[in-house]
């Protein structure tokens, strides 16, 4: 379920091409246009996150009714990484999840799995892959748009969910404690404090994922998932579409191609960021990304006089 990336690696290869950003436009343009379809759906609908469920594949998936999460889900957002940001609805259900958990991710990229997405609410239902055969049997038996129907249905098949004693989710109150801060810079010092006093190991490894992530977009995501809080879905699709044409374009930072080149082409894992670090990257370059695309280019147009808001 990783529609997104097979349009952002596409256009790695060479950025300036006029015809490859017209595609990943309309791509960004036309998955955005879905996902709030799918998200203001009045029709209950059950999306089965077996394996990988990141990027796209989670946007199209997470805002719906129903979402049975398995023993081999495996979410996460590691858009950062790549010198992109979270989207496809990310700054929408992320920025909804208890404390700070959805900064932590968003910042990070770490994964979780489908007993963890179940535990924080970004699963609705947690089943045995096994029992698969079954549930989609039964589902494509029911004849109703009764979402307690289908409900039921789902809490038949249902199986316990048992954490690692290592899940981020018994981790909440440190989460809090370090991602609530007001920027990237003092996260990471609150980390490097938690670290000294406790010496916990999680603190240390977080601290090594944010390493890798380029400047600008932990910045830019941190702003983007704080912003998400206070914005319906279709406000945050509209938000990102002009992010993410501003992150592809390369008019800001050429960071994405780079990390697409680093750690999906060349695989030499050494991206080149830039700006190289958290303090060359200025508040204009992070405003700039939230900022109108230009006078020529256009917005994300969503029927929202024609479709309920989805708060």
């Amino acid at each position: 379920m990783l529609l997104s990336f097979s349009a952002k690696t596409s256009l790695s290869s060479n950025s300036t091409h006029t015809g490859n950003l017209d595609e990943c436009k309309d791509f960004f343009f036309k998955t955005y246009g879905f996902i709030y379809f799918l998200g203001t759906y009045l029709k209950p609908n059950v999306a089965i996150l077996n394996g990988i469920t990141m990027g796209g594949g989670a946007g199209i998936s997470i805002p719906g009714t129903f979402r049975l999460a398995t023993d081999r889900t495996i979410f996460a957002t590691p858009e950062t990484l790549i010198g992109f940001h979270p989207d496809a609805g990310a700054s929408f259900y992320l920025s909804h999840l208890p404390g700070y958990l959805g900064d932590y991710l968003a910042l990070t990229g770490e994964k979780l799995s489908g007993a963890e997405m179940a535990s924080c609410g970004l699963a609705t239902h947690y089943s045995l892959f096994t029992k698969l055969p079954l549930i989609e049997e039964q589902l494509g038996n029911l004849v109703t748009d009764c979402p307690s129907v289908l409900e039921s249905s789902l809490e038949n098949h249902e199986d316990p969910i048992h954490l690692d004693e290592t899940s981020v989710i018994h981790r909440i109150e440190i989460v809090d404690r370090c991602f609530s801060h007001d920027s990237v810079e003092e996260i990471i010092e609150s980390l490097k404090n938690e670290a000294a006093k406790t010496n916990d190991s999680w603190c240390v490894s977080t601290l090594n994922k944010l390493k890798e992530a380029a400047p600008l977009s932990l910045k830019v995501s941190l702003r983007s998932i704080r912003e998400g809080r206070f914005q319906t879905l279709d406000q945050c699709l509209v938000r990102e579409y002009r992010m993410s044409v501003q992150g592809i374009t390369g008019r800001i930072s050429h960071d994405f191609c780079e990390g697409v080149r680093a750690k999906l082409i060349d695989k030499d894992f050494a991206p080149k960021w830039d700006p190289p670090t958290l303090e060359h990257v200025s508040q204009d370059m992070v405003d700039e990304y939230f900022s109108p695309i230009s006078a020529l280019e256009p917005e994300l147009e969503l029927p929202t006089k024609q479709r309920e808001a989805f708060l």
